[in-house]
């Protein structure tokens, strides 16, 4: 443990272009201040002010909001130059802030208050120790998050368009972006494409791309509803088409992409050897998230600094000698969100014979909320078992095995 006399803090606002550091001392006092480009041959500046401030048995501590983005090249740096680097949640350093009763905003304040945040937090706070492999799968992951929501968009054009076009058009395919269905709106954008085309014609079509599975009756039933649909052609109509199998290209290329991404992803998943997908509601998109958010586990010597790092650990607050737990909304809310989905999987159950996925984790549930918890309360619950969980499996590397149900509780 550090004596805090014996320490000063750093702490460095974040941006694209430049960064600003503001080091104080354990009382809070600012003792300098500078401001250097965000490339490496600027980043030597820093560490020669800040041995400016320094003493015989001094040491000193860096608090960095954002080791993934904008200030990776500087975590890097300041750890390969043997530096005390720290991990300081934005959320924190926001609510610092906010605090005062004169609220500033300006990059040599949000420093400051990085800096004691950093001060009053150090043991919570992670280590900073970005490792090529964690930042890799966050760029893919992110890069993924980016092409999904694009493919979004993209399917919700394509159903406008094929509203105008074809006015039934969701009782052709049971998916509009599926194998079939792309290669049908890309052939026959609209009915005056479907002129002259047969029954056989259309069903030996779609029994090629459908690998059999659509039969004549299909090719009868999409006829039949163009017909009852009318007459949709309009003015300007082959620029319409046009926009049409434009979409058809892009949702195309984007499924492509993710089907790389995906593999991408996947090799660098076995290159850690965690199987986190051995989990139940666990894929390797969801392990790679997990992995993404979290990084090295070993910055987290304990269940508890991980509940906390993702904002699970409940919040205490009393007077009077009265209080009570409250839902933390501080840490990291994108982990937060992930576990949460997560522990909602846990309790789900089979369609059919609606039996639960992960047995312990629905009897515990159902325990919970027998105890006269809420649902919310008992989902809360499920996701800090849930962070036991992966933080054992990422620290082990193991495999994981649902755990036997006490009879008395599976009834």
């Amino acid at each position: 443990m550090e004596q805090q006399e014996k320490m000063i803090y750093v702490g460095v606002d974040l941006h694209k272009q430049h960064h600003t550091a503001v080091i104080i001392d354990c009382w809070n006092r600012k003792l300098g201040e500078i401001q250097f480009d965000n490339k490496p041959k600027t980043f030597p500046k820093l560490l020669n002010e800040v041995k400016k401030h320094l003493k015989k048995g001094m040491s000193v501590v860096y608090g960095l909001e954002d080791i993934g983005g904008y200030g990776r090249a500087l975590a890097v740096y300041l750890n390969e130059n043997a530096c005390w680097v720290k991990e300081v949640n934005p959320v924190l350093a926001n609510a610092r802030r906010k605090s005062h009763v004169t609220v500033q905003k300006s990059d040599s304040w949000d420093a400051e208050c990085v800096a004691r945040v950093l001060r009053d937090e150090l043991n919570n706070l992670p280590d900073a120790k970005p490792i090529d492999v964690f930042w890799a799968i966050s760029q893919l992951v992110t890069q993924r998050k980016w092409i999904v929501k694009n493919q979004t968009g993209l399917n919700q054009k394509i159903h406008q368009q094929l509203s105008y076009h074809y006015p039934s058009y969701k009782k052709f395919f049971s998916q509009v972006d599926g194998k079939t269905a792309l290669a049908f709106w890309e052939r026959f954008p609209s009915p005056q494409h479907l002129t002259g085309v047969t029954e056989d014609d259309l069903a030996a079509f779609l029994r090629k791309l459908s690998n059999y599975c659509l039969s004549t009756n299909r090719a009868t039933d999409i006829l039949a509803l163009v017909k009852e649909d009318g007459d949709t052609r309009r003015d300007f109509q082959e620029k319409r088409d046009f926009i049409v199998r434009s979409n058809v290209r892009n949702i195309r290329f984007n499924q492509e992409e993710l089907t790389k991404i995906e593999g991408e992803i996947t090799e660098l998943m076995k290159e850690l050897g965690y199987q986190l997908e051995t989990m139940t509601g666990i894929d390797v998109v969801t392990a790679a998230e997990l992995v993404a958010e979290i990084g090295d586990i070993h910055r987290f010597a304990t269940p508890d600094k991980l509940a906390r790092f993702a904002g699970i650990a409940p919040i205490f607050a009393g007077s009077g000698g009265k209080g009570r737990n409250y839902k933390s909304k501080q840490g990291n809310r994108v982990l937060h969100d992930i576990i949460k989905s997560l522990a909602i999987r846990q309790i789900a159950v089979t369609r059919g014979k609606r039996e639960p996925r992960n047995p312990f984790f629905y009897a515990y549930y159902e325990q919970k909320l027998a105890a006269g918890k809420t649902k919310q309360q008992a989902i809360v619950c499920i996701m800090r078992k849930l962070v036991n969980v992966i933080h054992y499996l990422m620290r082990t590397k193991a495999a994981y095995v649902i755990p036997t149900v006490p009879e008395t509780e599976a009834g």
